[in-house]
């Protein structure tokens, strides 16, 4: 292990997520605030650490972040198991998340994914579903963004690093910004 190699690394998204990413991520707070106070809600997903960052944040948006407010309507797509594994039984996995997206999907509502890579094929089949069902798409990855910013309406790529512990850092940072910004914006 490399101290050094992974400080400068972490250092570097960090970076990046506070300067280049900044404007975007105020930009993407914005709209999910809009979505939020207009009666929309948020849906999310990911893969692995991806999912643990779609129910972390679904957490702070349905309960709270910083400050005590009315719940904000939040779902991770991650968490029924009996969903994923009837549809990854009958379907395949690759159709896990686009099926609940159609499913609870509308117009007005946000679906929010996290993918380190970028090629994961049931958040990219996600996208494309919110596509269908009217519903605005943030992504979030890493590297040189995969698919996804082709698919998505906004992407915030951690592109300082494609090394997945760094992009998630870089992804645990964006979420906190999104979350603390929406409750900001929405009083």
């Amino acid at each position: 292990m490399n101290w050094d190699r992974i400080a400068e690394e972490s250092l570097a998204v960090t970076h990046e997520v506070l300067t280049a990413l900044r404007q975007p991520a105020e930009e993407c707070a914005a709209e999910l605030a809009r979505r939020v106070r207009d009666g929309g809600k948020i849906l999310l997903c990911g893969n692995g650490g991806s999912a643990a960052d779609a129910q972390h944040m679904a957490a702070e948006l349905v309960n709270r972040f910083l400050v005590n407010r009315r719940p904000y309507a939040a779902v991770s797509l991650t968490t029924d198991t009996s969903i994923l594994t009837s549809v990854g039984n009958d379907f395949g996995f690759d159709e896990a998340f686009a099926k609940q997206v159609l499913a609870l999907g509308r117009p007005g509502d946000a679906l929010v994914a996290f993918s380190t890579s970028g090629t994961s094929r049931n958040v990219c089949l996600a996208l494309e579903a919110a596509r269908t069902a009217g519903v605005w798409t943030l992504a979030l990855t890493g590297g040189a963004g995969g698919r996804m910013p082709e698919l998505a309406d906004r992407c915030l790529t951690v592109a300082a690093s494609s090394h997945t512990p760094r992009v998630q850092e870089g992804h645990h940072l964006l979420m906190h910004i999104l979350c603390e910004r929406i409750e900001e914006i929405l009083g």
